[in-house]
């Protein structure tokens, strides 16, 4: 989703691109989760999009592709994953493979052939592993909240969270693998290298599957009548939502004023955010449709009870971002898209 709209929108702003993808959503999570559909659409859309399909485990393959255009390359956006705290645990070699050892060959392949261009790390909230769930909670009727004597109550969790001593869950450890990595090659080899520390992304290009995808997979429940399972603490864990056109915009600020090796925790914020309850209630506004939903008490391993990110640093750093997206709006853009690509 994020590769597919910033492909779309670094497009609008007048850039060539090339996407590089080779569909292991479809691998990860079932026909139902390819993304071949939005690459379909970015070739008939976009004329100054060219698609390549490899994987970015072959070090030799994208070493290959970014030698072919060097320093003609502005920007590298980084959002290929395995993303799903589940599927990881299924196959680690395969998810540290791609999360971890994927980051590094495009570090590499950028520093050695196009080592002014900015470097655009799409990283996790999850690297900071179930700390946030020592915070003192308080449980309201619908949703989990901080207490109010917290410093983080009023703006969200900042950077400053410790990663250590908590469990991440393998999907999270392979992150913080990146996430490092990204860090090391901005300050060791001085390049532009910026980390975004995500809460929950989404918008209308987003493939949901069950496994990955929380917000765009609740919509399509609602709009075919699949039912939906939440997994673990009463359906009051928190997330914040950021619509991945503010998301992809942040993008472009940093393309033209970088930072070497910086890191920002990015999402909705306290501007949007829902419980998984909350979110069920305003699906099913939006839609008009009503969501068959199953409580399951056994949560992810090392998931959040409350996230909300902190955006402050972001914010000051790069004033002109402003965030158009709250929740209300990406859900009711998720029902018209949803309602479109799933009708009968």
């Amino acid at each position: 989703m994020v590769g597919s709209e910033s492909a779309e929108y670094f497009h609008e702003q007048g850039f060539d691109v090339i996407g590089i993808d080779n569909d292991m959503r479809q691998y990860f999570f079932g026909a139902e989760a390819s993304t071949a559909w939005r690459r379909q659409l970015l070739e008939k859309k976009l004329p100054r999009y060219r698609h390549i399909t490899c994987d970015i485990r072959s070090y030799g393959d994208i070493a290959a592709i970014f030698a072919r255009h060097g320093s003609n390359i502005t920007a590298v956006i980084h959002a290929a994953a395995q993303p799903s705290h589940d599927w990881a645990a299924r196959e680690p070699l395969t998810d540290f493979a791609i999360n971890a050892t994927g980051t590094l060959n495009l570090l590499e392949a950028t520093r050695r052939h196009a080592p002014e261009a900015v470097f655009i790390f799409t990283s996790t909230n999850k690297v900071y592993g179930d700390r946030p769930n020592d915070l003192p909670l308080v449980e309201l009727d619908k949703r989990w909240t901080l207490d109010e004597s917290h410093p983080y109550h009023g703006h969200g969790i900042d950077e400053a969270m410790s990663i250590d001593t908590c469990t991440h869950s393998v999907f999270g450890a392979s992150k913080v693998a990146a996430d490092i990595m990204v860090q090391e090659y901005g300050r060791y080899f001085d390049m532009k290298t910026v980390v975004f520390r995500g809460g929950c992304l989404t918008g209308p290009s987003h493939s949901g599957a069950m496994l990955h995808g929380f917000m765009a997979y609740l919509v399509k429940c609602a709009v075919t009548g699949e039912p939906y399972t939440i997994l673990g603490y009463k359906g009051k864990q928190v997330r914040d939502n950021i619509h991945c056109r503010d998301l992809v915009a942040a993008f472009m600020e940093v393309v033209k004023r970088p930072v070497n090796a910086a890191v920002y925790n990015i999402g909705g914020g306290v501007h949007s955010n829902c419980s998984v309850l909350e979110a069920i209630e305003l699906v099913q506004e939006k839609s008009g449709r009503e969501i068959s939903y199953s409580l399951s008490p056994e949560n992810r391993t090392g998931d959040h009870i409350w996230w909300i990110s902190d955006i402050r640093k972001f914010q000051n750093d790069y004033p002109d971002w402003r965030m158009h997206w709250d929740i209300g709006r990406i859900v009711a853009d998720l029902v018209e898209s949803a309602s479109e690509r799933f009708k009968p």
